[in-house]
């Protein structure tokens, strides 16, 4: 006869707590390592809660760890009581200006360079007592698997499904430019159409064809193929590019805003954009965010729109 779980017994969070990382962490060593106690106190723990539970949440042998049907509901549960906990005591830490400890996040080399590098400084001037650490790649990173607070991510569509939560923070427009000396000496263009003799510069190492898809102010589009000359994923190698006259380059409208104060790149076709892209807060929804990591979140949600619109 099944016996029943007895629901009586006294609650452990530390049961739960224990739980929730070892399925994070996809299994007890790791889990261990990373929570810095014995892998003994893990699988007390969580016995101890199967035999609470009167069921089987984790199925582990010395060559498989396998997370039940009744493991998965449960960790469901327990992950959101988890975070809902984190959550309280960081915003009383909030509340009472106790912001100490540390966050961490991952942006693209284009967000850093522009749109983070004076917030990141301004963020840690206006909050001495905690230190950060930032990630940088144009390769998305796991933020489970790595353990990074958040990520800060430019896309042009949707991102895909998956496991993070996902907050729009700002819309940034994307403009055409070119050098002074380009328009002396080829004119500034009058229709997009005129675009495709030129030498043109691409974002994107991997292949030199692109497509450019503009769009008016009154809502009309044109869609333009073309063969960059030069290719790269750094946007300050292909504004000097521009610059140097070596061709036209589509470039988010902000990361220019020096060079045309200057007068070394100017916008061209300025009825026209390239694109609108979306920068997005990524945060896992299984993991809750402690005081920093919600500190630096709120400050970019409030900071970054006005710092990358034109």
């Amino acid at each position: 006869m099944t016996r029943r779980p007895d629901i009586n017994a006294m609650i452990d969070l530390n049961d739960y707590y224990y739980y929730v990382h070892v399925v994070e962490k996809k299994g007890f060593s790791t889990a261990a390592r990373a929570l810095r106690v014995p892998t003994s106190r893990l699988s007390r723990h969580i016995s101890r809660l199967e035999e609470r539970l009167n069921v089987a949440l984790i199925q582990r042998t010395s060559r498989q760890f396998h997370i039940t049907e009744a493991g998965q509901l449960f960790y469901r549960h327990a992950r959101s009581m988890i975070s809902e906990m984190e959550e309280a005591e960081n915003a009383i830490k909030m509340a009472t200006q106790s912001l100490t400890g540390h966050t961490s996040i991952s942006c693209s080399v284009g967000v850093a360079q522009f749109a983070l590098k004076a917030l990141l400084s301004r963020f840690l001037q206006d909050n001495p007592r905690i230190t950060l650490s930032q990630h940088v790649s144009n390769s998305p990173v796991d933020l489970l698997e790595t353990g990074v607070d958040m990520a800060l991510r430019g896309h042009m569509d949707g991102l895909p499904d998956s496991s993070l939560i996902q907050r729009p923070v700002a819309t940034v427009a994307w403009w055409l430019f070119a050098s002074p000396a380009h328009i002396e000496q080829f004119g500034a263009p009058v229709t997009p159409v005129e675009l495709m003799k030129r030498k043109s510069l691409k974002v994107g190492w991997q292949t030199a064809d692109g497509v450019w898809t503009l769009r008016h102010q009154n809502g009309d589009e044109v869609i333009l193929p073309f063969t960059a000359g030069f290719c790269s994923d750094d946007m300050s190698t292909l504004k000097q590019a521009a610059a140097d006259n070596l061709g036209v380059v589509s470039l988010p409208a902000y990361t220019c805003r020096d060079e045309l104060a200057s007068g070394q790149l100017v916008r061209i076709l300025p009825e026209w954009t390239t694109g609108a892209a979306q920068l997005s807060l990524l945060t896992p929804v299984r993991k809750g965010l402690t005081a920093p990591a919600m500190q630096l979140r709120d400050y970019l949600t409030q900071n970054l729109p006005d710092y990358v619109t034109v």
